[in-house]
């Protein structure tokens, strides 16, 4: 059974950072890609950032430059680095893992079977 745990969201003031880590457990497979979601009040979830197993990575344009995915294979656990976050970053911040597709494109719920509970991410001016 594939498990996924979020953690490190908390309220922040705008300008601040936060480290987002999502632990996946029970993947079978050495092989797989990591996204991250948000879902803001009164929005639909949107794609963030994906890895894959050998660190090739893709961002939404929201959050290229700011954002950084990144993961530890060895400890099963993908990371969101936040920075220069802004009050349209609020959001509950969801992970989500299963096996990479091959065309490689900003990350897309469709693509994803596995699915943590989500960390809340509150940024105020």
């Amino acid at each position: 059974q594939v498990q996924l745990v979020e953690s490190g969201g908390e309220p922040v003031q705008s300008g601040g950072s936060l480290r987002l880590s999502c632990v996946v457990s029970g993947y079978t497979h050495s092989s797989y890609c990591i996204g991250w979601f948000r879902r803001a009040p009164g929005k639909e979830r949107e794609g963030v950032a994906k890895i894959d197993s050998d660190g090739r990575t893709s961002y939404a344009d929201s959050v290229k430059g700011r954002f950084t995915i990144s993961r530890d294979n060895a400890k099963n656990t993908a990371y969101l680095q936040m920075n220069s976050l802004k009050p349209e970053d609020t959001a509950m911040y969801y992970c989500a893992a299963d096996a990479c597709r091959g065309a490689w494109f900003p990350p897309q719920e469709y693509e994803f079977r596995y699915w943590g509970n989500g960390t809340q991410v509150t940024v105020s001016n």
